[in-house]
């Protein structure tokens, strides 16, 4: 039916009124953009001819419908030669058209076979003696054909660049420009020999200092361009390219502007783009900028700005159309491109900083002069990058930057860019700087700010609100000492802000920042505002009641609650309570969070101004609230529950989060109002149920754990809630159910509640149920084995924080249940010793000492007990003392007679409390530690690298001095003959750059290649074990090269400008996306960091990475595979789903067929899109 349709229009088309045969190609327009289109093969012939002809119609509404109507190579050989050859009015028709087969050819073989015609058709016709019109037409599909398809056609490569670089000396500008735009698409996919040819004949043109300034500053735009397309691949050519730049910049004539600006511009390129290679230069780049952003060749220091007087004289003289005025003077774009130099410089130069700090300042400051705005916005733009790397340092230049300010501000011609530029600076800097070093501006600050609020700009207003918020906060810093009258300020400020915030008819960005600032100024001045405050809460109480301004308005509440003036919130107080009770129905999780601390806030401080009743209320959402969290997290994961045990997850962070707020307000309430029953009671009978099931989760941990705890506490103190009763319900919690025991973490949880209620509920109740666990642990009963797992978590979680030193033979008890025929009992029971001598060194150390001298069986047991102790006091430096009182000399015998064991698990635990010695005791360690990395002994020498591993912790501290000048030795293991040692150097590694990536910056270029080795598959590694009917392959070298990439993965995060990324994605990453499961996974989040941080590089090699990641996303397990390997090779494809993703967020992906081929492939496949789809919106 379609090509019925399309039959009759093809008739229209070739009639003679030619609005009949523009309707006619509308239509045929249409006919063709419909979804499943396909024409016939008798059909297609007839669409071709039919609608070439239209391209000749007279009338150019006709011809231009024509455009885009089909993709073959017969049109687009004829569409070239109209451009060519054509009518000049046919030329611009032709070139769209041909551009919009371009955009529209998706197939690799269709595109080799359009460019195998058209490429050398194009270069003909940009090189031949056409006019400029036709070349830059043919740059121009050129340029678009580089871009989509460059990589298809490299062996024409290099002729294609001879015959584009020849066209950078043409007369004509606009030929010269779209030869730089076409050579800079073509340059991202030539190799490194052509990509050197490109530079070093650019550079010989350049050097020949006799060519015309025109065709000097073409070279030099082509040199940035170059930069930029490349990216890191242009630094070995930055030897030639930066001296030359920088002589041009100098030598160059007083009124070639053009030529400065440029040559800057390629040098802030080099900058941010090849942070390595730059750094020779970087010390002459810094110089140039900060000569040259002050350059103005026009106007001198010792000339004044014009007064009015002079201006209007100056309007009545009759100026000769010669002469020089401000609209020639391109001055202003050589200040600006140096400013955007020193942009790049503090961005990437860290280290130079200081210098920038002594010399930049000054010299951006005096741009607050400047005549030309851009220049303004690009020095505010320098100084607050430069705050943000260097707080504070602007202190001594305030009376220097408020003039500038000011005049942004209040200058009637500053546009409003530039007045947001100049408020984000100032509230930058009010946020970075000490209050006192703006007290004596406050007056000329002041003023320019207020008004800005009242800017008719939304955007300036809401900038200006927000640096109100910052100026209140210099008023008033403190509450103690006033060391400046802001009393004056408060009335000007109050009325501005409340303008603003009893307007309803403004933006909400305006709304949300008046609510913010008005918070901050009541918190802050609310002691000098107590006439006004009946007439401004009202209003915040009302923007509660706004959906729109809902969630700021709670906040503000907050900040207020806070205010250590106790500002009298009488008038709207049961209002705000009520409020917020109801918003903790709300679905918005932003909201509920914000209405939780907010409660808590207000419960602190005006706790006996609210009513039972409204506290009954609170309990009772809570309560809802909390078992929301809960029962949804369980039907969210109830298909992924593990089988046979009974656990209880909750759905992610952010639950746990909102769990962790919710207990702390009960907390709150009960502490504050514990002499009301009715709050205990309904705490006890609605929040207490919940927590019991929470406490059951396997993912309970940190703010949500502490509050927990915090919670049963509180609740066993406020009297409404016997102690046995609470134990009772905890430790009955424990109890394993029909479908089997809780997890590990689970029971963590509760003994650590157990503890913590042991402590709250006083000595007596404590011994008593100490004598209570050891009685458990006496019964023999077989069947007692889960109560004895319990009792042993619960004396070491109360071990830990009291000393039960006066119960006797507790340790003794404790030891025997290292003869339990269970792990879990014997683990716990080494977890408990280690404990409970954290709880008096001096006694129970010795004994563990002792017996690990004498008990040899349980050695590995003990020295678990061992390790606790030494992981526990390394936290502190009282815990350090009391152990560097204790013992430590035998400590260390015992453990280095342990590092040859034969056991990796003792091994390991030699190792981790080696670590934490050196943290205790380095000097004396890391000399030993070094000592052993020559022993003969493989196992010594890992036990020393992962020693260090656990040495090298986030804190400060004293190991660190130590550590710098000793750490290459221990990290150069990773040479060591033996693979268990070179992966315990490469963990250590990783840990350094994770923790302190400083100790192993300068030590990079002589690892990385060694870190490179490690991820290579080595065949002497791979053996192949006879297991009788088949045969098992064993890769002994797999969790070496899961290490290496893993290592990898940590410095792209600390360490990215040390790593060069295109000699290590290939080979090497390359490899490891077709490697075992365990190895891509690495390589996956490796890829998506690179295709975030450094897109060119990964952008070059792009085609190559599709084959491998291909096939890991269309791999299936076999047939008889068990639900672990089918879930694994799942996650793999997840994992391969998200690395396409940030390969897709790529700038330029579409360079790459292959790659657009393979995200056509996912979408036309629905499981796939689907896993896509949702890895995308992760």
């Amino acid at each position: 039916m379609a090509n019925m349709n399309i039959t009759t229009i093809l008739e229209k088309m070739t009639g003679k009124d030619k609005d009949y045969r523009y309707m006619a190609t509308s239509d045929l327009l249409s006919e063709l953009n419909k979804e499943g289109f396909k024409a016939d093969q008798d059909i297609e012939p007839k669409l071709t001819t039919t609608v070439l002809q239209q391209l000749e119609d007279a009338s150019g509404d006709v011809s231009g419908l024509a455009v885009g109507e089909d993709r073959v190579v017969e049109m687009t050989n004829i569409l070239c030669d109209k451009l060519l050859n054509g009518k000049d009015q046919h030329r611009d028709t032709a070139s769209i058209a041909l551009k919009t087969i371009i955009v529209e050819v998706t197939t690799t073989s269709l595109a080799e076979k359009i460019l195998v015609s058209l490429a050398p058709q194009l270069i003909k016709g940009a090189t031949a003696g056409k006019s400029a019109e036709v070349k830059c037409e043919c740059l121009d599909i050129l340029g678009d054909i580089l871009h989509r398809f460059g990589n298809l056609i490299t062996k024409d490569h290099d002729s294609m660049l001879t015959a584009l670089l020849s066209q950078l000396s043409s007369n004509q500008a606009s030929v010269r420009k779209k030869s730089i735009s076409c050579i800079a698409s073509l340059a991202a996919c030539l190799s490194d020999d052509l990509l050197a040819k490109a530079t070093f004949e650019v550079v010989q043109l350049l050097k020949n200092r006799s060519a015309k300034s025109e065709i000097a500053r073409t070279n030099i735009q082509m040199i940035g361009a170059l930069s930029r397309s490349v990216g890191y691949r242009f630094g070995p050519h930055l030897a030639e390219a930066v001296p030359l730049l920088i002589n041009y910049c100098t030598s160059a004539s007083e009124n070639d502007e053009e030529l400065r600006e440029y040559s800057l511009q390629a040098l802030e390129s080099f900058m941010l783009r090849c942070p390595r290679d730059i750094s020779p230069y970087c010390e002459g780049i810094l110089n140039l900028a900060l000569e040259y952003i002050s350059y103005d060749p026009n106007f001198t220091d010792s000339m004044e700005e014009d007064t009015d007087d002079e201006a209007q004289d100056e309007e009545d003289d009759d100026e000769s159309a010669n002469e020089y005025t401000d609209d020639e003077d391109a001055s202003w774009k050589v200040r600006r491109a140096s400013a955007k130099c020193l942009s790049a410089i503090i961005v990437s130069r860290p280290e130079m900083l200081s210098k920038m700090y002594l010399e930049a300042c000054p010299k951006l400051i005096e741009r607050f002069r400047e005549r030309e705005e851009n220049v303004k916005v690009g020095a505010f733009s320098v100084l607050k990058e430069l705050v943000v790397v260097l707080p504070d340092c602007l202190a001594d230049h305030i009376g220097s930057l408020v003039p500038g300010i000011e005049k942004a501000l209040n200058d009637k011609s500053s546009t409003s860019n530039l007045k947001i530029e100049a408020l984000v600076f100032t509230k930058l800097v009010m946020a970075s700087h000490s209050p006192a070093v703006f007290h004596p501006y406050i007056q000329a600050l002041s003023g320019p700010i207020l008004s800005a609020i009242g800017d008719r700009y939304y955007k300036v207003t809401a900038e200006a609100l927000r640096v109100c918020g910052e100026l209140v906060r210099v008023l008033r810093p403190n509450f103690e000492a006033h060391s400046l009258d802001y009393r004056p300020y408060i009335g000007p400020i109050y009325k501005a802000i409340l303008a603003r915030l009893a307007n309803q008819d403004q933006d909400q960005e305006v709304k949300e920042c008046a609510i913010s600032c008005m918070s901050l100024v009541v918190s802050t001045f609310g002691d000098g505002l107590q006439r006004e405050l009946p007439a401004c809460l009202p209003i915040l109480v009302d923007r509660m009641g706004n959906e729109i301004t809902r969630l700021t308005a709670v906040k503000a509440f907050a900040v207020i609650a806070k205010s250590p003036l106790r500002i009298d919130l009488s008038c709207v107080l049961d209002h705000v309570i009520s409020e917020l009770t109801a918003f903790l129905r709300k679905a918005n999780r932003a909201l509920r969070q914000a209405t939780l601390g907010t409660l808590n806030s207000l419960v602190v401080a005006y706790g006996g101004q609210i009513g039972s009743s409204s506290y009954e209320t609170i309990i009772a959402e809570l309560s809802t609230l909390i078992r929301f969290v809960v029962y949804s997290s369980i039907l969210h994961f109830l298909a992924t529950m593990t089988t046979g045990v009974d656990l209880i997850y909750c759905r992610s962070d952010m639950d746990l989060h909102m769990t962790a707020l919710a207990l702390e307000l009960c907390c709150t309430i009960m502490v504050d109002r514990k002499s009301i029953q009715n709050v205990g009671l309904a705490v006890r009978y609605k929040v207490l149920p919940q927590a019991l099931i929470l406490i059951r989760s396997a993912l309970l941990q940190g703010q949500a754990l502490q509050a927990l705890q915090r919670f049963f506490a509180s609740l066993v103190q406020s009297a409404n809630t016997s102690f046995d009763a609470l134990l009772d319900s905890l430790i009955s919690t424990a109890k394993p159910s029909q479908s089997g025991g809780l997890a590990k973490q689970a029971l963590s949880s509760i003994a650590q509640c157990v503890a913590v209620l042991c402590l709250a509920a006083g000595d007596q109740k404590c011994a008593s149920t100490i004598e209570m666990l050891k009685g458990i642990l006496k019964d023999d009963s077989a069947t007692n084995s889960a109560k004895q797992h319990m009792a042993l978590l619960c004396l070491g979680e109360i071990g830990r924080r009291k000393d039960l030193s006066n119960h006797a033979q507790i340790e003794n008890i404790v030891i025997e249940s290292f003869q339990s025929p269970f792990e879990e009992i014997k683990s716990a029971a080494s977890y408990a010793l280690g404990n409970i001598a954290v709880g008096n060194l001096s006694k129970y150390l010795p004994f563990i000492l002792n017996q690990i001298d004498n008990q040899q069986k349980k050695q590995y047991l003990l020295l678990h007990s061992l390790k606790e102790v030494i992981a526990r006091q390394s936290v502190d430096h009282t815990g350090q003392s009391e152990l560097q009182d204790s013992n430590i000399e035998k400590i260390l015998a015992l453990l280095f007679n342990h590092c040859e064991s034969e056991e990796e698990g003792v091994r390991n635990v030699v190792a981790e409390c080696l670590g934490k010695i050196a943290l205790i005791e380095p000097r004396k360690l890391i000399p030993a530690l070094k000592e052993r990395t020559s022993s003969p002994a493989a196992n010594t020498r890992a036990t020393v690298a992962i020693a260090i591993k656990y040495s090298i912790v986030e804190r400060p501290g004293k190991i660190d001095e130590i550590m710098y000048s000793e750490i290459s030795t221990f990290l150069m293991l990773i040479k060591d003959s033996d693979r268990h040692v070179r992966r315990a150097a490469v963990l250590a590694l990783s840990t350094a750059a994770h923790n302190k990536p400083n100790l192993i910056k300068g030590l990079l270029p002589e690892l990385l290649p060694l870190l490179y080795d490690q991820t290579v598959v080595k065949q002497e590694l791979i053996r192949t074990v006879d297991l009788g009917p088949f045969k098992h392959v064993v890769d002994d070298g797999l969790e070496l090269r899961k290490a290496a990439f893993e290592c990898v993965d940590t410095l792209l995060d600390s360490c990215l400008d040390q790593v060069n990324p295109s000699s290590f994605i290939v080979p090497f990453l390359l490899s490891g996306l077709g490697d075992h499961y365990d190895v891509k996974m690495p390589c996956h989040l490796i890829l998506s960091k690179l295709a975030d941080k450094c897109p060119s590089a990964v952008l070059a090699v792009l085609d190559s990475l599709v084959d491998p990641i291909e096939k890991t996303i269309n791999h299936k397990p076999k047939g008889d595979a068990v639900k672990q390997e089918v879930d694994r090779n799942e996650d793999m494809i997840r994992s391969a789903l998200r690395a396409i993703a940030a390969l897709s967020r790529i700038s330029g992906n579409d360079y790459s067929m292959r790659f657009k081929n393979l995200m056509n492939k996912i979408m036309a496949s629905p499981p796939l899109a689907d896993k896509y789809n949702s890895v995308r919106s992760e």
